[in-house]
Parts: structure tokens; sequence; C-alpha cells
């Protein structure tokens, strides 16, 4: 088979569905036209035909595609091996309607007439996933494909032929098979979105962009199947005309083709737009819609107006932060945007800037609002204009309205004042000291309602925290009422203040405050203070060792203060015998002992006088205590020495120091006979001789027999055995009265060794139950046999100590005697016999 035969069987095919007319053209590019060109028109007829299926009377045979050359040498020696072939791709159309398996293409080997071959194919789509879709008889080598083929899925496969022989030997070099899917017109155009939205400002000029749209076709977008053309369906609503909007057909982009998009008519529109592929053929193509929604946003086109030309308001004296007019405007633009929020502005009629206007963000009404204080005696009334615009510039070409200016006319309302002092605080200045009495100033104050109301003020006192003063109430003065001092607590930084109360006579009532600040001269009213009070000295006094620095204190100040002057007494004349004082600087002196002067140790009351600088000076005799003591080498008083200048002598000291050990000697001992006798009260029993303890002592009394004739009895088999060894050793049988069990015994409590004697009762009666339940105390509970005594006694019966016929016998007060004679009360008690 040569390349001539396979393109003569293809047209062959091509010719029976009758679909065109292929021109013969021997080169490969052409031959693959011709296969598009059968597919265009196949496609075409089948949409003519409702999509038939189409018989072919005489179905074309298949093309053969041989191996190109030997894959094994020859037995006479190298042969020429033929040139490679290049194998035309094979097309097949998706979505075909079979039958299945259909029949692509026959491949075969020069050599199968002398061998068995055997033929295979390999690659995606035969034995690699999707798996089978194409399958190979492996005798006759006849390809097929076994299911419908989705381009949109997968558009190529590359397969490879091979052909070997029984034994798996390869006959030929392997084939290179490319099957191409035709695309078939099966998709529509699928929008991004449903829904798509944008916006164009409203009065743009034709041609502006608005919004774009996109479809996507999966079929092959280099054929007509996949080219996709936009159109728009609808519009909503039609004003101003049924076609404010077109859209590129290729690009899905939107724009404006008319004037006069205006929000405050229309906000919004409706667009309906259908995608189309076929390249837009309404016969051919498959078509989808989205919903465009386009927004007109709002510019600033419409002024504000104000809705009247004037306004007017009224407004007490006095007063601020409150609304005293409201303008209303309107604005056609969007509410709560830049282009609606509207701002006002005075322009005329307030120079001092008592108002202003402020927008109220809900209703975009200008309040007019008192910022500053009026006075009904300065303006009786306002004339303001103002202007209102919004918060945006206007749009271009849009002129401002006559209506965004107005007149506003604010009256004032007249309302009684309160009085208020022209000078507050007010500041004066007096000497201290001054005498009670004194006038001291005027503290008057006015009345700002001077035009209509005429007004009586009265005075009073409102705050005096040292009740130094008074007030006249109908004119105001100041007097004194007591001494004024300036070193007064009351009194800060040399200024006493008091606050004053005027009030008038109107209605209602009105009162002002006003401060009084007096400032308070020094003068020498105060002595100087010694400082300090009490201090210490060595004994002995040498040129090392430095005395006690004094200094003075004064309430006073400068020049009524320091510096100081401090001088000795001369009587008595002992103190200057004694003592000295050296100035070492204005305000401080140094107090000692005179040289080689001893004294005592002890607590010596030293007088100084102390003399300020005031004029006339002032002066103080005062008294510091000084202890004279003993002190150590480095100028320091001992600690003997600290209690010897306390006033005691040495004997006192040690007769102290001897109470003080005698004193703790005793302590000691009492502390000590504490413990022993604590010590005694853990050791010691009861207070009675332990002989005569009947608590838990066994008391042994001279055994006395039973007359002469039991003389010949053993009396120790009564008595408990010292050994239990002739028990243990005896056969089982009759035991005796002397035998106890040989049974562990019982745990008797333990006494004390400090008992207390409310519990010696306790112990006992625990006592006396552990060896009643104890079978291993005595009397042991054992078989008692007697030896036989005779068949009689001399003494007669005793059976007449119950058998009294004299009547009943009342026993209940056995039950009285406690639980020894219980059993006894059971057994009597009664009163009846069973």
């Amino acid at each position: 088979a040569t390349p001539g035969t396979i393109f003569f069987q293809f047209m062959v095919h091509i010719s029976q569905f009758g679909a065109c007319c292929v021109v013969f053209c021997s080169e490969f590019s052409s031959f693959l036209d011709v296969i598009m060109v059968k597919s265009l028109f196949r496609q075409v007829l089948d949409r003519l035909s409702g999509r038939r299926e189409l018989k072919e009377p005489f179905p074309a045979p298949p093309p053969v595609i041989l191996f190109s050359g030997s894959g094994r040498n020859s037995s006479k020696g190298l042969r020429r091996q033929k040139r490679d072939w290049v194998i035309p791709p094979i097309n097949v159309a998706e979505n075909s309607r079979g039958p299945f398996p259909q029949m692509l293409v026959s491949i075969r080997s020069d050599q199968d007439q002398d061998i068995s071959i055997r033929y295979s194919i390999t690659g995606v789509g035969a034995d690699q996933p999707p798996n089978e879709v194409f399958n190979i008889d492996p005798v006759l080598g006849k390809m097929f494909v076994t299911k419908p083929l989705d381009r949109e899925h997968r558009s190529s496969y590359h397969l490879r032929a091979h052909a070997v022989d029984m034994n798996g030997n390869q006959v030929e070099n392997p084939i290179d098979l490319y099957i191409f899917v035709i695309d078939m017109n099966d998709n529509r155009p699928e929008f991004k979105n449903q829904v798509y939205n944008g916006s164009v400002d409203e009065g743009s000029k034709p041609g502006t962009y608005v919004m774009h749209v996109s479809a996507f076709d999966a079929d092959d977008n280099t054929t007509a199947n996949g080219m996709v053309r936009y159109r728009i369906l609808s519009q909503m609503p039609h004003s101003p005309i049924p076609n404010m909007f077109t859209i590129n057909s290729e690009t899905g982009d939107i724009v404006t083709v008319a004037p006069g998009l205006d929000r405050e008519k229309v906000s919004q529109y409706t667009i309906i737009v259908q995608a189309t592929d076929m390249e837009g053929n309404l016969n051919f193509g498959l078509s989808n819609t989205a919903t465009a929604i386009i927004t007109v946003t709002d510019i600033n086109d419409n002024p504000p107006m104000l809705t009247s030309r004037t306004f007017s308001g009224e407004v007490p004296e006095n007063k601020v932060d409150i609304v005293v007019a409201n303008l209303t405007v309107i604005d056609a633009d969007q509410p709560h945007s830049p282009n609606w929020n509207a701002i006002y502005r005075i322009i005329s009629g307030d120079p001092s800037g008592h108002f202003t206007i402020r927008t109220d963000p809900v209703s975009n009404d200008g309040m007019v609002t008192v910022v500053k204080p009026v006075d009904y005696e300065m303006n009786r009334a306002f004339m303001l204009t103002v202007v209102v615009s919004n918060q945006a510039h206007l749009a271009s070409g849009i002129q401002s309205s006559l209506q965004s200016t107005a007149g506003v006319t604010i009256s004032v309302q007249d309302v009684n004042e309160a009085p208020y002092f022209p000078t507050n605080p007010k500041h004066i200045r007096f000497e201290e000291g001054i005498p009670a009495g004194t006038t001291l100033t005027t503290f008057s104050a006015s009345d700002p309602d001077r035009l209509q109301m005429q007004q009586t003020i009265r005075y009073s006192k409102l705050n005096d925290p040292a009740d130094w003063l008074s007030i006249n109430r109908t004119n105001g003065q100041i007097i004194t009422t007591a001494i004024l001092d300036r070193e007064s607590v009351y009194v800060k930084n040399n200024i006493y203040e008091a606050t004053f109360l005027a009030t008038d006579n109107g209605s209602p009532v009105a009162s002002g405050t006003g401060t009084l600040q007096i400032y308070l001269i020094d003068i020498n009213d105060n002595s100087p203070a010694l400082i300090p009070k009490e201090s210490q000295i060595c004994e002995r006094m040498s040129k090392n060792v430095n005395g006690v620095n004094i200094t003075a204190a004064d309430d006073d100040t400068d020049p009524n203060a320091g510096p100081f002057v401090f001088e000795l007494p001369k009587i008595p004349a002992s103190i200057r015998r004694n003592w000295t004082i050296s100035r070492i600087s204005g305000d401080y002196a140094r107090l000692g002992l005179r040289y080689q002067v001893y004294l005592e140790p002890g607590v010596y009351e030293v007088p100084v006088i102390v003399l300020d600088s005031g004029n006339p000076p002032l002066s103080n005799r005062s008294i510091i205590k000084v202890k004279v003591c003993p002190c150590d080498e480095h100028g320091d008083c001992t600690t003997l020495g600290a209690v010897a200048a306390a006033g005691l002598g040495t004997g006192a000291i040690i007769s102290i120091l001897i109470c003080i050990i005698i004193l703790l000697s005793m302590v000691l001992l009492f502390v000590v006979w504490i413990k022993r006798r604590e010590k005694e009260r853990q050791t010691k029993q009861l207070l009675i001789d332990p002989e005569d303890d009947v608590r838990d002592n066994i008391l042994k009394y001279d055994e006395e027999g039973g007359g002469e004739e039991d003389q010949d009895y053993d009396l120790s088999q009564l008595q408990q055995p010292d050994s239990l060894e002739h028990i243990i050793s005896k056969p089982p049988g009759v035991r005796r009265v002397d035998e106890r069990p040989i049974i562990p015994e019982s745990q008797y409590p333990i006494r004390p060794v400090v008992p207390h004697p409310g519990d010696i009762g306790d112990f006992i009666h625990e006592g006396l139950r552990a060896a009643d339940n104890d079978p291993t105390a005595p009397p042991y509970d054992s078989l008692l046999v007697f030896d036989y005594e005779g068949s009689g006694s001399t003494a007669g019966s005793v059976s007449s100590l119950n058998s009294s016929s004299t009547g009943d016998q009342d026993y209940d007060y056995l039950n009285d005697w406690g639980p020894r004679f219980k059993k006894l009360a059971d057994m009597y008690g009664g009163g009846v016999e069973d």
C-alpha cells in the first residue's frame, strides 16, 4: 500500500457521504484541510437532517496502514531498509452514535504472508488510563474505537502500534498513530456569573464604559463552535429610550450609546445579555443569557435649596448650647451622601460669633445654635445671612440656586441676670494685728439689668473660714470682727480669702458671688523659740569635742525673724560660770561647757535668751535640757553614762541591778518548782498507801478451818495451783475446781499512771466486767465432783427456808440492789410462781 492508495481510499469514503467536493491535493497539508471540510459539512448535514443517522449503502473499506520496514535481517545478508512513511493523523468525530466498536484503521505487515503476526497498541486510551477506549484485533490488525469520544475531556490520543511473531519477537518497528477528536458544537456558552453588577455616573456621555460580561464555551475556540458573540436582548426600564446601552459583540464590554442618564429619574437598569456560539449565528449556534444590573451613581447635579427665604427664632440672654431656629432644605441628590449632606454658613450678621449652624445628620436640617451668651442690654436682635452648600462640589456646569441663601432673624429675650462684682477676685493689703471694727474696703456688685429692671442688691457673707469679717447688707462695706493674724492656719501664703454673695430682688431672684483676698503684711508679733529642747554633752569638754548646736524658730518672716542673738542669763551666776555660747552664723550658735569644767553626770536645765531681728526685737527665755554623761574616745555617751545622766547615782544604779537579779532568780525558782510539781503529779500514785489500795490487789487473810471435824481436809485444793503441768498431763475426764482451762488469758484494762479520782469507779467496773467474762479466772467453769457425805445429816432439812406458808413476800426491793442481785431479783421478784 502506497500513500497514494491511502489518500484515494479516504477520498472514496468522503465522497460517499456527499457532503462536499474535495479538491485533490497531494500535499499533506491539503489532505488535513480536506478532513476539516468533511467534518464541517457533516455537521451541517446532521443539523439539516435533524441529526438523522446517515446510512451508507456502500461503506468504504477502512484505510490500511503498512509497516514501513522490516525489523529483522534476512538470512541472505543485509537488505536495504525502506524509508519511513509519515502516517497522517486519524480524525474521529466526538459524540459519535456508533455502532461501537467502530473500526478506524487496519494495520498490517508485509511479512504476514510468511509468518503469523500478532498486532497490539499501547498508549493513553489503550493500555493506559483511560483504558480500552481503543483496541485492536491481534490477528487481523483492525483498530476500533469502543465508545463515544469527548473532545472537551481529551482532544487527541497518541498510540503506538506493534507487530510481533508468535514468540513475542519484534517483527516490525513500532509506528506512531495520532488520533484527533473532531469538535462538535455540543456545549453552550456559559457566563461566569448569572448576575453582573456595574455602575455609571448619571449624565455620562455616549461611549462611556459601564461594565464587562464574559462567557466561556468549552468547544474548540479555533472553530466556529467556540466563537462566542454577545448582544443585548432587553433593557428595563425603557426610560428615556429603550436602547441606552450597547455591547461589544466580541469583547462583552457594555457602554452607553445615548445621553440622558438621570439618577433622580431612573436609578437602576436591568439588561438581559445573550451569548451565542457559531459566531453569533442564531440558526445554528447555541445560546445562553445573563443579567446585567447597571446602577446609575449620583453626582452633585442638584444644589440644595432652602424651603424659605426667611427664618426666625428667639433666644434668652446668657443661654448657650440651645437651638433657636431650624432651617429646612431640599436636595434631590442621593440622601446621606456627600452630594446631599448640607453645610450651613453664616456669612453676615454675627461678627462676634454668638451663633453656629449644625447639620442634623438625619433630616439634613440646619440647627442655629447659641455658642456664646448674648446680652439683651447689648443686642436685642440679630439679622443673620445664611448660605447652604453640599459637602461635595457641584458637578461641572451646574450653577448654585438662588434659594441657597436665606435670612434668619434672632430676637433676644431679656431675663433677670445675677449681680456681678466688677473686680473679682478683689485684692487688698493690710498689716496683721489690726483691731476689730476696722473698715477694710467696700466690696460692691453691679446689676446688668439696667434698661428695663430697677433692682436692689443685698450682700451677705458666704464663706469666712476664721470669722474675721462682716459685710454691710446694703452697701457691701467690709469690717473686721477680730484681729487678723498672718500666722493663722486659715492664711495661705500670707493671703486670707473670703467669699461674699450679692442677691437682687428680681423675679426669679438671682445672685452672684465675689471673692475678697486680703494680703496680710507681717509684723513682729512672735517671739523666737529655742531649738532643740533637749540634748546631751560629754562631762569633760576638750578642744576637739564640739558642743550642742542650737537655733531658733520664729513664726514671723523676714525681717522680723533671723538673724538671732543667743545669750546666757546673768542670773544665776553658775550658768555663765559653767556654760558658754559661741556664735556660728546668723541663725545658729553652739552651747557647751567651759574648758576644764567638770560636771557630774546628770540632766541640767540651761536657760538661753533668744532675740530676733524685729524692730523692736522680741526676746524669749527658753530652757534646754542638757544631759551630761561620760563619753568614749569617739565622743559618744556610754551606756552607763547615759543611765547616770538620767539623774541616778552609782549607788542607785547598783541597787537597781541587784533588784533585777533577785527578781530574775525568783522567777527562775518559781519555774523550777512548777516543773518539779508537774513531774511529781505524773509519777505519784493514789494518795493512799499502796498496801491499802484495793483496786487491783489480792487481800490475803488467815485461813480458819471448818472446825475440829474439818481438820482432815486438804484446804490447798481450794487454792489456785501454782503450775498447770499436772493439769495439762492429766487425761481427759473430770476436772477439779482448781483446774483452769488452757486458753489465752484475757487482757485486762491497764490502769493509768496518774488516774483521775473520778475515773477510779470506771476502772473498777471495767476490771470487774473483764473478770466476769474471763474463763481463766477462778472460780473455774469446771465440773465439780464432791465426795459422798452419807445418807443423812443430824442438822436436819433446810428446805423450810423456801416453804413458808405465812403469805406472799415482796422481793421487788432486790431490783434496787444493783446488777449483782439482778439474777436473784429475776427469780423472786415476779411475785407469782409459774
